[in-house]
């Protein structure tokens, strides 16, 4: 009887085996398939992405010289936060309270020497700006160095997290606009 018992033993021992080891190839294959749809599907080209940025900054340069709120609320994220060339701290809402006022006329925003750094979702881009305009306080004209940040939302859209920027001295000289295939 208990040699009974023992093969009884061994024969479960086997089905379990022999399930175990089909569950582990179905899995490596499952694994196998999933590594090659992965690779098949196509990835955005590092320069097809600073494309995208580079035309959203000129959506945005032409959103600030019309003073066109709609335009710049579609690319602001709710958590924007910008640090003005005076140091002030700006929400998305304070920013376009600002544009619907027009507090500030800008004639003339030229983008230099952009330049565009990937991290993961996010977007740096760091460029100079050639301005002519006027706000409360009078002229504004001048060159800027200004930070850019954008973070690719839940459903694929960049959006502007954070700004920076900083008045240059007049003396100062730039470089050309390096493009989008520019680095």
């Amino acid at each position: 009887m208990s040699g009974k018992v023992n093969i009884l033993s061994d024969h479960v021992s086997a089905d379990r085996r022999m399930a175990l080891m089909r569950f582990l190839l179905i899995a490596l294959i499952a694994l196998f398939s999933a590594g090659l749809l992965q690779a098949g599907q196509n990835k955005p080209k590092k320069h097809d992405l600073r494309r995208e940025i580079f035309d959203l900054e000129d959506a945005w340069r032409n959103a600030a010289l019309k003073s066109d709120t709609t335009a710049m609320s579609a690319l602001l994220a709710d958590d924007y936060m910008a640090i003005t060339a005076s140091g002030m701290l700006q929400t998305k809402q304070e920013a376009l309270a600002n544009m619907r006022a027009q507090r500030m006329h800008l004639t003339v925003l030229t983008l230099l020497d952009r330049k565009v750094r990937f991290y993961g979702t996010t977007a740096l881009v760091t460029s100079l700006a050639e301005v002519q305009g006027t706000n409360a306080e009078g002229d504004i004209s001048g060159s800027f160095r200004y930070t850019r940040v954008y973070v690719r939302d839940s459903q694929g859209r960049w959006k502007i997290v954070s700004f920076e920027s900083s008045k240059l001295r007049p003396n100062f000289e730039h470089k050309k606009d390096s493009g989008p295939s520019g680095e």
